[in-house]
């Protein structure tokens, strides 16, 4: 049996994940030079997630007003051809 596309997981599109590996935390915690070796990996510190969140360009009110512009001369030429008719 074939599985819907709405399920299927794609591999380049993965989110952040809110959880850290143990392997991830601990690599984090001696980044930060608060993991000793030797020490129990059991009942580590906890390790803040950063998520990256991209702010929208100023562009999109360019564009708006180049498309408003637009859009009256799209009309002109579409009423143009109506009246031909």
């Amino acid at each position: 049996m074939t599985m819907d596309k709405s399920l299927r997981v794609r591999k380049g599109g993965s989110q952040v994940r809110g959880v850290l590996t143990r392997a991830e935390r601990i690599a984090r915690l001696k980044e930060q030079d608060r993991f000793a070796e030797g020490r129990s990996p059991l009942g580590l510190p906890k390790v803040r997630v950063q998520k990256m969140v991209m702010k929208k360009k100023k562009k999109a009110k360019e564009e708006g007003a180049e498309g408003a512009a637009a859009a009256p001369a799209a009309g002109a030429k579409g009423a143009a051809a109506a009246k031909k008719k």
